[in-house]
């Protein structure tokens, strides 16, 4: 009975541990920064379109509205060519532009002025239907 019971629980782990899949899409857009401050943003600049709240630190990009149409959504991961780590999309930009990310750098404006626009690639992660 101890052999069956320890069988069932292995059974239930493994189908509990399905690993997430995702398609990783390529696309090339121009890739800005911004800081939470009103003059950039609005007069909540710690608010995203979705209504998340912004810290410094985290890693997340607004997106051009354009780009929501192709999947890149709220809480898409999105990898960026020259940077570490995994963005999640937390805003939307303005709708005139357009294939455009706005990458978020807290209230350093140093740093979002020395990255400047450029363009770049980015994938972002789509669950298989």
């Amino acid at each position: 009975m101890r052999k069956v019971i320890l069988i069932l629980l292995m059974g239930l782990l493994l189908v509990s541990c399905k690993s997430e899949e995702v398609i990783w899409k390529s696309i090339e857009v121009t890739a800005s920064a911004y800081n939470s401050l009103e003059n950039q943003t609005s007069d909540q600049p710690n608010l995203g379109a979705w209504g998340d709240t912004l810290k410094p630190g985290m890693k997340c990009i607004a997106v051009s509205r354009d780009l929501l149409s192709i999947g890149i959504d709220h809480n898409t991961k999105v990898k960026i060519t020259g940077l570490k780590g995994i963005y999640l999309v937390k805003d939307k930009m303005n709708e005139r532009w357009t294939n455009k990310i706005d990458i978020y750098m807290g209230e350093n404006i140093k740093q979002a002025r020395e990255w400047g626009s450029k363009k770049v690639t980015i994938q972002y992660a789509i669950n298989p239907d």
